[in-house]
């Protein structure tokens, strides 16, 4: 492939994977939205239904980074799944202790995850919609330290339903950028 045709494809991605990145995020933003409503009416406590819930928010990270990888093909979204599936199993693990050791985990998954979705949102730039996605990944990071800092005397896990729900907010962000973009595009494809 010439230097050429290399730099227009990623001036201009193709319009399937912007479609696809976009029902993504939608999809993201309701699971995150009801995960985050759910959770904050029943996680003062480590009980069925708290640790379900626990396991499913990571679980479902593996689903979408999965579904995103069919598109994408980018190979830092197996180490999201990788690492997201570590987080199910430490939630299970630590779930069986208590809430402190939930957050311990929870924050370090926050952490890696916030790093891995920073990187995928800076390579994705010329898609559009990315300024949320990097401001997403950028206080996943900080809130993953502070879920750390303040395990040893937690004795509730609500702060998480709003990690949840911001971070839905933010996919939503991006999911309505993303959708502006395309018919700014198509307005403009029409014009000429």
């Amino acid at each position: 492939m010439s230097a050429t045709a290399t730099t227009a494809s990623a001036a201009a991605p193709p319009t399937n994977a912007v479609d696809h990145l976009r029902r993504l995020y939608f999809v993201r933003f309701l699971f995150a939205a009801a995960w985050a409503g759910t959770f904050a009416g029943i996680g003062s406590s480590l009980d069925a239904g708290s640790i379900t819930l626990l396991v499913l928010y990571p679980a479902f990270d593996v689903a979408a980074a999965a579904f995103d990888a069919r598109t994408s093909r980018n190979r830092v979204l197996f180490l999201n799944m990788a690492i997201s599936t570590a987080a199910v199993i430490g939630v299970a693990f630590a779930a069986a202790d208590d809430i402190p050791a939930v957050l311990r985990v929870w924050g370090g998954w926050a952490i890696v995850a916030g790093l891995v979705q920073l990187f995928l949102a800076l390579k994705r730039r010329a898609l559009g919609g990315q300024w949320a996605m990097i401001l997403s990944g950028g206080i996943s990071v900080l809130a993953g330290a502070g879920f750390l800092g303040q395990a040893s005397g937690a004795t509730s896990m609500k702060v998480v339903a709003g990690y949840a729900g911001l971070g839905g907010l933010f996919f939503l962000i991006s999911a309505v950028r993303l959708l502006r973009k395309r018919k700014s595009d198509a307005d403009k494809s029409n014009a000429t």
